[in-house]
C-alpha cells in the first residue's frame, strides 16, 4: 500500500503525456460541460457522476483526441442516454419462481385457501380474460402460450420462428398492460 495516498500502487494513474493540454481543456470546458449535463439530468449527484466519468475517460485518452470540446459533449450525451436507458429498464417477470410457478399462478389467490380465495381467483381470471382481449394479438399469444399453456420462450421461438428477445419483449408489454388494467380495476390488490 502507498502510505501517503492509502491506495495500492496500481491505483495511481500516470499523467497523460500532454498534461498541460488536459488541464487547459478541462479548465476551458468543465463549466460548460457541467451545465450541459445538469440541464439534462435532474439529480445533481448523478450529474456530477456523469461529469466525473466523462472527465476520467478524457483523462485516459487526452493525447488521442483532436476535437476535445466536441468529444467531451458527445461522450457526456452518450453517458446521459446510457443512464436513462438503465433507469427505464425494468426486470422482466421471471418465467418461473423457485417452486416452478408462473407469474400468473404467483399472483392469483390459491383456490385451496378457501371459498373466498376461490371466488376471488375466478373473478380475477375473468378480469384477466377480458383484459387479454384488449392486448395486441402478438402480445396476447405470447402471454397465453407462456403463462397458460406453459410453453418456454425457446419452444415458442423455434415453433413461431420469432427471436426469443422479441417474445420476451412482447410478454413484458403484455404483463405491463395487464397490470395497468387490473390495477385500474382493483387498485393495490394486484401486484
Amino acid at each position: 500500500m502507498d502510505a501517503a495516498a492509502g491506495l495500492p500502487p496500481s491505483a495511481h494513474f500516470a499523467m497523460p503525456a500532454n498534461a498541460t493540454r488536459f488541464t487547459e481543456i478541462v479548465k476551458r470546458e468543465r463549466s460548460r460541460l457541467g451545465n450541459f449535463i445538469r440541464g439534462q439530468v435532474r439529480d445533481a449527484a448523478e450529474a456530477e457522476d456523469i461529469l466525473q466519468d466523462v472527465l476520467f475517460e478524457f483523462y485516459a485518452a487526452t493525447d488521442a483526441i483532436e476535437q476535445a470540446g466536441a468529444w467531451l459533449f458527445r461522450v457526456a450525451r452518450n453517458r446521459i442516454i446510457d443512464r436513462a436507458r438503465k433507469k427505464k429498464e425494468e426486470p422482466l417477470p421471471s418465467a418461473d419462481d423457485e417452486d416452478g410457478r408462473s407469474w400468473l399462478e404467483e399472483n392469483l389467490p390459491d383456490p385451496a385457501a378457501g371459498p373466498d380465495a376461490a371466488y376471488a381467483r375466478s373473478v380475477l381470471l375473468g378480469s384477466i380474460q377480458a383484459a387479454l382481449q384488449t392486448l395486441p394479438p402478438e402480445q396476447r399469444d405470447v402471454f397465453v402460450a407462456h403463462e397458460i399453456e406453459g410453453l418456454s420462450f425457446a419452444e415458442m421461438s423455434a415453433s413461431w420462428r420469432v427471436p426469443q428477445n422479441t417474445l420476451l419483449a412482447r410478454k413484458r408489454y403484455a404483463v405491463l398492460a395487464l397490470r395497468a388494467q387490473l390495477h385500474a380495476e382493483y387498485g393495490d390488490l394486484i401486484v
